[in-house]
C-alpha cells in the first residue's frame, strides 16, 4: 500500500490524483494507496446534497475565498479547511469482499482508534455515519466507488477552525462539530496524528505502507 503525503493542496489537484491512481489500480499497474492532505477553505457537495444544507449563497461563499465543488462521493455537504486532515483511500475492494458497509465501518473504526490514542473517547453510531464525541461530530466519512475501487474517504478535525461549519448543515444535519484541539484544549501536532493513523491502518488492513510518489 502506497502512502502519499501532499501537505496542503487544492481540492481539484487531490481529486485528479485520486482518479489517476484509481485508473492505474484498475489496470493492475499500481497498488492500493492512501493520501494525506489538507485543503484551503473548501465546501464539497455530495451526490445527495440538499440545497437547504447550504446556509448562505454560493456566490457569497466564493467571495469569502471558499471554493465550492459538486463531487461524486456519497452524502450531503461538508467543509474542508486548514487543520483538518483528509485521509483519501484508493483501495481495490475486490480484495476486501466487496462489502461497502464493512469498509465504511473500518473507516469509522480508524477514526475511533486514532482518537483513543490521544485519550479521546469517541463512538460510532448505527444510524449516522462518522465518528462522534458525545453529541458532536469529529470525523466525517464520504466515499465513491468505481469498478469496486474506492476513493474519497475520511476527514478528521484536528486543529480546524470550527466556525466555518456554521455556514452549512454538515452532512445535512443540525449537529455541532468538534475537533481534537477543542477537546484537548491545545493545538495538536498533525504529524503525530498521521503517525497514529498509519499504525491503525496497518492494523485494520494488514498492509505495510510505503511512502512513494513513484510511477504515478
Amino acid at each position: 500500500m502506497h502512502l502519499i503525503d501532499l501537505g496542503t493542496t487544492d481540492y481539484t489537484s487531490a481529486y485528479i490524483l485520486q482518479k489517476e491512481i484509481l485508473e492505474k489500480i484498475r489496470q493492475k499497474s499500481y497498488t492500493d494507496t492512501v493520501i494525506f492532505c489538507e485543503h484551503p477553505h473548501t465546501i464539497t457537495l455530495g451526490r445527495k446534497v440538499n440545497p437547504k444544507s447550504i446556509l448562505i449563497e454560493i456566490l457569497e461563499l466564493e467571495k469569502r475565498g471558499i471554493k465550492v465543488y459538486s463531487i461524486d462521493r456519497g452524502g450531503d455537504v461538508t467543509y474542508h479547511g486548514p487543520g483538518q486532515l483528509l485521509i483519501y483511500l484508493i483501495l481495490d475492494l475486490s480484495f476486501w469482499g466487496k462489502d461497502l458497509r464493512k469498509f465504511l465501518r473500518k473507516l469509522e473504526i480508524l477514526g475511533l482508534l486514532t482518537l483513543k490514542d490521544f485519550g479521546i473517547e469517541s463512538e460510532i453510531r448505527e444510524d449516522l455515519r462518522g465518528v462522534w464525541v458525545k453529541d458532536k461530530k469529529i470525523a466525517s466519512i464520504g466515499i465513491g466507488v468505481k469498478n469496486w475501487i474506492s476513493y474519497h474517504g475520511l476527514s478528521l478535525n484536528v486543529n480546524t477552525d470550527l466556525s466555518y461549519f456554521d455556514l452549512i448543515r454538515p452532512c445535512g444535519l443540525d449537529v455541532k462539530i468538534t475537533s481534537m484541539e477543542e477537546i484537548l484544549k491545545e493545538r495538536q501536532n498533525v504529524d503525530n496524528v498521521k503517525e497514529r493513523i498509519l499504525e491503525n491502518l496497518k492494523f485494520l488492513f494488514s498492509k505495510e505502507l510505503v511512502s512513494s510518489y513513484s510511477d504515478i
